[in-house]
């Protein structure tokens, strides 16, 4: 999610359009006060700046008392001291500039109409403050630059302030995220179901974060540089699940290719094959051949060759999601919509006009496929044949 002091150009690789949409959420909507865990200050757990953590609660009613919605924000990575600095005095490296409110809507909504199957739980959306997805912890801390590498003490902490203030009673449990945020839910998807009572349903659901490793349209391994940098930065190895680090380079384990077939908690995940992000991001970073300025920001703009493209990269996204394999607990939603993250809008979450694939929509799929109603498991035609789309629908 943007932020107009991190630079002009995204080093800290964030979506112009995701940043867009986060503005739209936060004009209207159920407004949530922000609570600081100021108890994680004494564990080292802080953001880049040294400020506590933070995150926003809406507590449950009805029948979802005892049900939790635990959603980590996005807003990119840093993957060195500069990125890291940038990021610092902004929202997204410390609590000290958070909004002391924000609008929950889409999957936090509390009404009924709008968030059929999760309204009344309790919903918990995670302030990101660490640049990490919530897997750095560095404990020496560099005077010239007051830089915090703690993400996962932050995840430890935020997660053990919600267990005291009842989710340890949960009976339904689902951590969620969008962007690098949707990794983070990856990443910690066990982690998070072993915090829970033992009778719990638990699952996880990933918006927007099955990043692909793939060259760029120059060749170069641009996005496997990137993230080897900031688990570098971070010292994210050791909070990066041993079963890929263990034979991978613990920068190839931010890719979740090379995670989601170990993870044995039910994982939905929902994703564009052409997602926007990782389009302007990874296969067309800054500094590309501007002819493909107008196409990056616009797929319905792109010439006939840069839609073939754009139809590789999908291809490349499929072959990824198809290589974890399919495992009967697992949910997907892959639509062709050029889009990134779907949960967080009102608009595309659940609405008239929302995205859907056969009969459902993103929110019914993946309440289906949580309370085991229906398995949901279904991947779009190739753009530009869905004309659900809310974006570029007439293209």
């Amino acid at each position: 999610m943007a932020n107009g002091n991190r630079g002009s150009k995204l080093r800290l690789w964030c979506s112009a359009f995701a940043c867009t949409l986060l503005a739209l959420v936060e004009t209207d909507g159920l407004f949530v006060d922000i609570t600081y865990v100021e108890s994680a200050v004494a564990k080292g757990a802080v953001c880049l700046d040294g400020s506590p953590p933070a995150y926003h609660l809406a507590p449950g009613f009805g029948s979802g008392v005892n049900s939790w919605l635990v959603h980590f924000e996005g807003g990119g990575w840093c993957n060195n001291v500069t990125t890291c600095l940038q990021r610092m005095h902004t929202r997204l490296g410390s609590s000290k500039e958070m909004a002391k409110q924000v609008a929950f809507s889409g999957i936090l909504s509390d009404a009924p109409g709008y968030n059929p199957d999760f309204y009344n739980w309790n919903k918990v959306r995670v302030r990101y403050c660490d640049g990490s997805s919530f897997t750095g912890d560095k404990e020496e801390v560099d005077p010239r630059t007051n830089l915090h590498y703690r993400g996962a003490r932050i995840w430890q902490a935020v997660l053990e302030d919600l267990l005291a203030k009842g989710m340890n009673r949960a009976e339904n449990a689902l951590i969620s995220g969008c962007s690098a945020g949707g990794l983070t839910s990856i990443l910690h998807c066990d982690r998070f179901h072993q915090l829970l009572p033992a009778g719990a349903r638990v699952k996880c659901l990933s918006d927007a974060g099955f990043f692909i490793n793939v060259k760029d349209i120059a060749g170069e391994n641009h996005a496997a540089a990137f993230f080897n940098d900031v688990v570098t930065t971070h010292g994210s190895a050791r909070n990066l699940p041993s079963s890929c680090t263990s034979k991978l380079p613990a920068g190839m384990c931010f890719f979740p290719q090379n995670e989601v077939k170990q993870i044995q908690t039910p994982l939905f995940i929902l994703n564009s094959a052409y997602d926007s992000w990782q389009v302007r991001n990874i296969l067309i970073p800054g500094g590309s051949d501007p002819r493909w300025w107008n196409c990056k920001h616009d797929i319905s703009q792109c010439s006939a060759k840069q839609l073939e493209i754009l139809q590789g990269f999908r291809d490349h996204f499929l072959v990824a999601l198809e290589e974890q394999g399919t495992s009967s607990t697992g949910g997907l939603f892959i639509n062709s919509c050029f889009v990134h993250c779907q949960t967080e809008i009102q608009e595309i979450w659940f609405a008239p006009g929302s995205p859907a694939l056969g009969d459902k929509k993103i929110a019914n799929a993946v309440g289906d496929w949580f309370y085991d109603r229906s398995p949901f498991q279904k991947v779009d035609c190739p753009y530009p044949c869905d004309s659900t789309c809310p974006i570029f629908k007439n293209s």
